[in-house]
């Protein structure tokens, strides 16, 4: 009698981080834990589908070359991928994986986060309500 077992396969990922440790929460800080990832996510939850140039216009100002990067990151880990995987990138919107709508309880959390405890310091912060597309 044969016994089968579930082979998962590896993405192929070509900017593969440097792991720091084997914690989980270190390792999911490797791939998304810099200051533009969950903006993406933000953004990509709060008005669905973007395209390249919307997320240029975003009052964070991301530079090309940093959004080029993440983007790729974030599409290469799959937490997001283009709403037309068959056609060219320019102007194809990305949108969420399921992988990439499971961090979204994270922004919202840094959100409530924010709105206790960094009022006092940057009284600016806006409390928008938020919907999600």
């Amino acid at each position: 009698m044969k016994l089968s077992r579930k082979i998962r396969m590896k993405p192929i990922i070509e900017n593969m981080p440097d792991w720091r440790s084997s914690c989980p929460l270190s390792s999911a800080l490797d791939i998304f834990g810099d200051k533009w990832s969950l903006l993406i996510i933000r953004d990509l939850a709060i008005y669905g589908k973007r395209t390249y140039s919307e997320f240029l216009e975003a009052d964070e100002k991301i530079s090309t070359n940093i959004l080029a990067s993440r983007l790729k990151v974030l599409g290469e880990f799959g937490l997001i991928e283009h709403l037309n995987p068959d056609a060219s990138s320019r102007g194809n919107p990305y949108k969420l994986t399921e992988s990439g709508n499971a961090l979204v309880p994270v922004g919202f959390a840094y959100r409530e986060w924010a709105l206790k405890y960094l009022p006092d310091v940057h009284p600016e912060m806006s409390d928008v309500p938020i919907v999600i597309k």
